[in-house]
């Protein structure tokens, strides 16, 4: 056997274990989510009401009005952010890409606001104006990519530039419609405090289709990531696939975005830190993200609300808090290389 060939079987191998490992961990972080709090619950006290289901228990009310609402959530809204940003660094060909940094998150909560502020209220129509933002977004920052030939880190200057418009955006929203949206404070700065069951129904059919139509697309994925002229020459219409995937990352950040709000550096961190530790192949790289995004997010927003107990910090804060000197070191990284290239 060449070493080539033992070279992939040892990345396929971790990758394996990596992903049972993922799948333990987001287990484990959904019981975490369910059991503690302000009112800590016993694992079998939790087993025990579930079983029951008595809905005048005061324990079941907690776990099935609050915290499995907010555990779904967290759990929705990190595989969903996390995939994103793994096919938008694929598409874009760029590492410092994520749906937050190009703005992606912003395009989305921006329609979300403008569709809450001139449409009657509606659990179905934010997730579809979050996805048409999310997509405008990435058209914008792909367009602007492929009319000037930009280097990795002017893409990530112009997806800034996106980012603020519709931030600026957002807040005119707010200050012209400040009752436009219920909770807008918490969606802006990302939360998971006053999500429900009914809020999550469609954003978790939308993320479910966004994740197996990812997997779906992750060979083509990979043929992107290696460049458009290598893509080409394989019989890729590149320009046409790089919509269809910038769709399904809207799809999923759009969606994580309606119910959630505007949590940051999900699509960031997740992807590296598994390309990090099984390599870049999208077949596997897909799947392990969305499992290591749940889990992320759970256990980052089971800090936020009980860190600062009896207050509660919102789970976008706390992870701002965590990925701004990553996306720094990043950047800095990014810059060395190139130098040193």
């Amino acid at each position: 056997m060449s070493t080539f060939q033992t070279f992939f079987q040892e990345k396929r191998s971790k990758a394996w274990v990596f992903l049972f490992l993922s799948a333990a961990g987001l287990l484990l972080g959904l019981m975490a989510g369910l059991c503690l709090g302000a009112n800590p619950i016993g694992v079998s006290m939790l087993i025990k009401t579930l079983r029951q289901g008595d809905s005048d228990d005061s324990i079941y009310r907690i776990i099935m009005t609050v915290r499995f609402p907010r555990v779904l959530g967290a759990l929705l809204a990190g595989s969903g952010l996390a995939v994103s940003g793994t096919i938008i660094q694929s598409v874009l060909n760029n590492p410092l890409a994520s749906p937050n940094i190009i703005g992606v998150n912003a395009g989305a909560g921006f329609f979300v606001l403008l569709t809450s502020a001139l449409l009657p209220p509606s659990l179905y129509l934010l997730p579809a104006a979050a996805f048409f933002g999310a997509m405008f977004a990435c058209l914008l920052v792909l367009l602007a990519g492929a009319l000037g030939q930009m280097s990795q880190l002017m893409l990530v200057l112009i997806g800034f530039v996106v980012n603020s418009i519709f931030s600026a955006g957002m807040n005119t929203i707010m200050i012209l419609y400040p009752d436009a949206y219920v909770g807008s404070g918490n969606f802006l700065a990302g939360g998971l405090s006053s999500v429900t069951t009914k809020a999550l129904a469609c954003p978790s059919v939308l993320i479910f289709l966004g994740l197996i139509l990812s997997v779906l697309s992750s060979k083509g994925l990979n043929l992107l990531s290696l460049g458009s002229d290598y893509a080409r020459t394989l019989g890729m219409n590149v320009p046409v696939s790089r919509c269809l995937y910038l769709a399904v990352a809207s799809i999923l950040a759009g969606a994580a975005v309606s119910f959630c709000g505007l949590i940051g550096f999900v699509g960031l961190l997740v992807p590296h830190g598994v390309k990090l530790l099984i390599g870049t192949d999208n077949r596997f790289v897909i799947p392990a993200s969305a499992l290591t995004g749940g889990w992320f997010v759970i256990v980052c927003d089971l800090l936020s609300r009980t860190m600062f107990l009896p207050y509660e910090l919102p789970v976008g804060i706390f992870m701002s808090l965590i990925g701004s000197p990553c996306f720094l070191y990043l950047i800095l990284k990014s810059r060395k290389n190139r130098i040193s290239g």
